[in-house]
This record gives structure tokens, C-alpha cells and sequence, in this order.
């Protein structure tokens, strides 16, 4: 069940003057799961074993030397933060240079696309608080032998339906206007259209960083379908990264 929003914000169409707010909005949401992504994957078990062997052969190497460790040490966190860097960044580019270039088009110039924006009032100044797109893939559209292979990874169609489903493009919700019922009311409207466009679900698909995402998906009823590794970068990237997507349905 969504959150009740306790903030007086309005949830309206994209205009082409929200464009330099959206974009700034858009690229704090994608580049704040850099270091969640780092801590996340340095801390994992494998990878501090590593590091300790590193660590070890650095200190042996040096000739006792404390400080040869620390430094070979350093530039295994630095390799793998540059891994986890350039996984969001690359995505960012893609967006920005893709669907964000030109919102109008890949969007709202499409029925069966939209794209909005959370609006509030703040010392008598309009602010974007939040924002949530959908891309729709209706009868197959983009399906290859039942499965898609667009960004979000792949939907298996069932005979019970026709593989029809809403993607999520993106939902942020700045910073100091967070765990405020905000987010679930743009899920929500975003689920709402989907419906309204016939599609069979919706389906959001987040990294393993973003655990609050997830925590809101599974509150409103999505559960987890699948997971994948593909990031689109290298595979030595994602694989030191350790980054994985899981895929969330909610079928309306």
C-alpha cells in the first residue's frame, strides 16, 4: 500500500522548461549509487580477501614496508570505485545523449509514453522535487522470440498475455524531500498509466545499490522476477563492481 504524501506537491506533464531542472535532478539520481556501489563492493567477502592478499604481496614487495601496502591496497579500492564510477556514468551518458536529449519526443509526442514531474512550492518558487517516466511496449514491440532486449533486460511473454508491459524509465526524488510519501506517488502514477494503457504490467528495474527503490517496489506490490549482470560496460567492470540489476513486476 503506498505511503500517504505529506507533502503539497502537484504531479503534472513534462514541459520543455523543466528541461535543465529534470536533467540535474536525473543525473544526482543516477551518480548518488556510486559510492553505495563502492562501499557495497569493497565489503563484500571476495573482495576483501583480495584486497588483504594485495595488501600482503605490497608489503613483501617493499621490503617490510608499511606504507608499500597501503599503497598497493589503495589502488585496489581505487580500481574498484573507478569500476563502479564509470558503470553509472556510462549509463548517465547513454540517457543523456539518448531519451533525456529530447524528452518530447521519446515521450510525450508517444501516447503510449509519458514522463512527470513533482512540483512544490518553496518560498514562493516552483521546485522539481521528484521525477518518473514510463516507455511502453505493447504486442510484442521490441520482442524477439518472446523476450526483449532493451536496457531494462528481458520479459518473457506467457500465453496469457500479450508480453505488453510499462518500463519505468526513472524515478528520483531529491534528497531533503525523501521519505515523504513523495516516491510512492509517482510510482503510483506511473502504475496508474499503465493501466489506463491497457498494458498487462509494469515493470522497474533498480541496481543493488538502490535499496530504497526496492524497499518502495516491494511496498507497493512489485516483486522480483529476475536479475541480471548486464550494465552495458565490460564484463571485468561489472564483475569487480559486483553490481547486479534485479527486475521487479507488478502485474495490474
Amino acid at each position: 500500500m503506498a505511503q500517504k504524501s505529506t507533502l503539497p506537491c502537484s504531479i503534472r506533464p513534462y514541459a520543455p522548461s523543466d528541461k535543465a531542472s529534470v536533467v540535474s535532478l536525473f543525473r544526482f539520481g543516477v551518480l548518488e549509487h556510486v559510492y553505495p556501489a563502492f562501499f557495497k563492493s569493497v565489503s563484500h567477502p571476495d573482495h576483501i580477501g583480495v584486497a588483504i592478499s594485495i595488501c600482503m604481496a605490497g608489503y613483501v614487495l617493499g621490503g617490510s614496508s608499511y606504507f608499500q601496502a597501503l599503497l598497493f591496497g589503495g589502488a585496489w579500492a581505487g580500481l574498484v570505485y573507478y569500476c563502479c564510477h564509470e558503470i553509472y556514468t556510462g549509463y548517465l551518458n547513454r540517457k543523456l545523449s539518448g531519451e533525456m536529449d529530447d524528452v518530447q519526443t521519446h515521450f510525450l509526442d508517444n501516447p503510449n509514453n509519458n514522463f512527470w514531474v513533482a512540483e512544490m512550492d518553496v518560498n514562493g518558487q516552483s521546485k522539481i522535487a521528484g521525477v518518473v517516466a514510463v516507455l511502453a511496449h505493447k504486442g510484442g514491440d521490441e520482442l524477439e522470440g518472446g523476450r526483449s532486449h532493451s536496457w531494462n533486460g528481458s520479459v518473457m511473454a506467457t500465453d496469457e498475455d500479450d508480453g505488453s508491459y510499462g518500463e519505468v524509465f526513472q524515478l528520483v526524488v531529491s534528497f531533503p524531500l525523501r521519505r515523504k510519501g513523495l516516491g510512492s506517488r509517482l510510482l503510483q502514477t506511473a502504475v496508474d498509466f499503465c493501466k489506463e494503457q491497457g498494458l498487462m504490467s509494469v515493470v522497474l528495474e533498480t541496481s543493488s545499490p538502490q535499496l530504497a527503490v526496492l524497499a518502495l517496489a516491494k511496498k507497493m506490490g512489485f516483486v522480483q522476477t529476475s536479475s541480471h549482470n548486464n550494465t552495458h560496460s565490460s564484463r571485468w567492470m561489472a564483475k569487480l563492481a559486483r553490481i547486479s540489476v534485479s527486475r521487479m513486476e507488478k502485474v495490474i
